[in-house]
């Protein structure tokens, strides 16, 4: 028998069941790590030891994460957002830790365990965080800026505190201890700066010489451990030399190649970390003090919550914002974790203390993506004169598209939304653009463009924009979940809207236009488009056959574009070519509904049926067979006089 390998395959068993379940249920999977070492673990199962050889290894995992941060560590961008991360940031982490200390001094844990304990507490979840504000496409919101900033501030003050609790735990004079700890740092970290700028360079370029992927790998893993062994001869932590192992590496052209082959460790690592976390919770100890549970959760998330929200209204112009800043981080985080765990390693908190916080930090985990998910409505409700604003809002779109029809509703003024503008203000077609990054709309409109602040997801804010009046909408960024609210709400208000959607693949195509998408217009398909012809052109096919080829893949991918791209070889001329695409509604009582296209023969008229749209479905290429229901969008395609008669005939006009 082999126990060990017994071990490890129940560990990986577990793992990937929990960690796929925890994914399709939308969770982190960090999450699911901890949930496999609770059921596991001596409170439970008792099958997997809590050993200190397995914390040894754990350890490790930590060490990579600090590794990933360092090679993520940019001075621009401090200096970008200098004043969210130095002025947020810092005082949300050190009025945490003031008000853990002053609660850990009230309830007789001591200066030292409220110092480490508001450590711990004032970490929020990058892993968790970040990924959810790029799921909702609110990392470049003005909440997201100040959420991001703030996490960035974290990341970087856990390298001093990684410091500063062992000293914490030391039982000489605590001003003493964090002094002589800060000089080894600064003594430690200079030496390792000076001389790995002038090192790390050359000898990155002779080992990349040698084109020997597993030298290349020895290579990171050498510098990676070997900085961390200096540090923790030096009396600090493995993790701050693997930070500044990273911080090194990150000013080399090699970052990006170290970070590839880094991730596998760090992942596999730090599931085992926080694989030893849940192993670390005592269920029955956690029972027994259910109540200090609860409490203890309560004041973390609602404590951070208001503290980041009042600090967020000195960076914000509205509550609205704090609110949902404060939202966003008012959960502990993988760092909360990892100084948690060194604070017991050094027994600076009693063990229910730590097992009752250890519990609140995990269940806080748990609850962030739902305080983010439901953080709207909760920040509207709230947030004084949050209606006030938003009527307002509505009002001044009302204003803009006052007196316009027949124009284009943007959704984001974005690169792409300002590109397709320009293109509508050459044919002299009117638009209005809605955009939600309040600096972009005040720069854009100070430059005269028609663009107002305005959520397009929102049905009162289309209605304002002109939806009822508008010849079409465009979604200009590539955000599908947005983007089907946008078409939802289109299709409440006006069913036979046309609505254009940008994305980046093919992959929701279907799902768009089962919503109610017009046309998708996939990046990587016109890039692909584009990338061929000129890889045509460059092997010498003419420009003509170029042309034609290029309007066959259109044509064939974009059913509205049939007929349209005749191609500059064919001396079309613009001014005789009038043909139009419209929607037109069919509603109950007209003579269309319950006839067929055939008996409608729509086409003896000029107009061409592209679509018919049913209940939000849109069928290409319908046949004569096809039977009208009230409720239908008719697509049709032809000029003028064509689409008038075609009106008439159904009863539309």
């Amino acid at each position: 028998m082999h126990p060990t390998l017994a071990l490890i395959l129940l560990l990986l068993a577990a793992a990937v069941f929990t960690t796929t379940l925890f994914r399709a249920l939308r969770l982190p999977a960090l999450l699911g790590y901890v949930v496999v070492g609770i059921l596991l673990g001596p409170s439970l199962l008792n099958v997997a030891p809590n050993d200190e050889e397995t914390r040894s290894l754990a350890e490790f995992g930590v060490v990579f994460l600090m590794f990933s941060i360092g090679l993520e560590f940019s001075l621009a961008k401090l200096r970008a957002m200098q004043r969210l991360v130095f002025g947020l940031g810092g005082l949300q982490v050190l009025m945490t830790m003031l008000l853990a200390t002053v609660l850990g001094l009230a309830t007789g844990l001591g200066l030292a365990a409220g110092l480490a304990l508001g450590g711990a507490l004032a970490m929020s979840s990058t892993a968790i965080v970040s990924k959810l504000l790029v799921e909702r496409n609110e990392l470049d919101t003005a909440h997201g800026r100040r959420i991001f900033g703030v996490l960035l501030f974290q990341d970087i003050a856990v390298v001093p505190l990684l410091i500063f609790i062992p000293a914490l735990a030391s039982g000489e004079n605590m001003a003493e201890a964090m002094a002589w700890a800060g000089a080894k740092a600064v003594v430690a970290l200079g030496l390792i700066l000076v001389l790995g700028q002038r090192l790390l360079r050359p000898w990155f370029s002779l080992v990349a010489a040698r084109k020997s992927a597993e030298l290349f790998m020895l290579n990171v893993l050498l510098i990676t451990l070997g900085l961390a062994y200096i540090t923790a001869v030096a009396g600090l932590s493995l993790a701050l030399g693997a930070f500044v192992a990273g911080m090194l590496i990150s000013e080399t052209e090699y970052r990006y190649q170290v970070e590839s082959d880094i991730r596998p460790f760090r992942d596999v690592l730090m599931g085992l970390f926080f694989l030893t976390i849940g192993m670390t919770l005592d269920l029955g100890a956690v029972l027994d003090q259910l109540g200090g549970t609860l409490v203890m959760l309560a004041l973390l998330v609602f404590g951070k919550l208001a503290l980041v929200a009042v600090l967020t209204r000195r960076f914000a112009d509205d509550w609205g914002t704090a609110l949902r800043t404060g939202l966003g981080l008012a959960q502990a985080g993988e760092f909360g974790l990892v100084l948690l765990a060194l604070a017991g390693a050094h027994g600076l908190l009693p063990f229910e203390t730590r097992q009752a916080v250890l519990a609140a930090m995990i269940l806080s985990m748990l609850l962030a993506p739902f305080l983010l998910q439901y953080g709207e409505r909760w920040a509207v409700r709230l947030a004084a004169g949050g209606w006030v604003a938003q009527a307002k809002g509505v009002h001044e779109i009302v204003l803009k598209s006052f007196g316009v029809s027949e124009h284009v509703i943007l959704c984001g003024y974005g690169r792409s939304g300002q590109s397709l503008a320009r293109i509508l203000e050459a044919e002299g077609v009117p638009f209005i653009a809605l955009d939600d990054d309040p600096k972009r709309v005040r720069e854009a409109g100070a430059a005269g463009d028609n663009v107002v602040f305005g959520d397009c997801t929102r049905a009162e804010v289309l209605s304002a924009a002109g939806l009822k009046r508008a010849r079409a909408i465009v979604v200009s960024f590539a955000h599908t979940p947005t983007a089907l609210k946008v078409l939802a709400a289109a299709r409440r208000l006006r069913p036979d809207a046309p609505v254009i959607v940008r994305t980046l693949d093919e992959s929701d195509l279907d799902q768009l236009m089962e919503a109610g998408a017009m046309e998708v217009v996939p990046e990587v398909l016109e890039g692909a488009l584009m990338l061929g012809s000129q890889t045509l052109l460059m092997t010498g096919v003419p420009l003509g056959t170029v042309l034609k080829r290029i309007r066959r893949m259109r044509e064939a991918r974009y059913s509205t574009m049939r007929g349209y791209f005749k191609g500059i070889t064919d001396e079309l001329d613009e001014g005789g070519f009038q043909e139009r695409l419209t929607s037109i509604l069919i509603e109950a009582g007209q003579p269309g509904v319950g006839r067929t296209l055939g008996e409608l023969n729509l086409e003896e008229l000029g107009a061409a049926v592209l679509a018919v749209r049913r209940h939000g479905i849109r069928a290409g290429d319908p046949t004569p067979e096809t039977r009208l229901l009230a409720g239908d969008s008719l697509i049709l395609r032809g000029d003028s006089e064509a689409i008038e008669a075609a009106r008439l005939r159904l009863g539309a006009a």
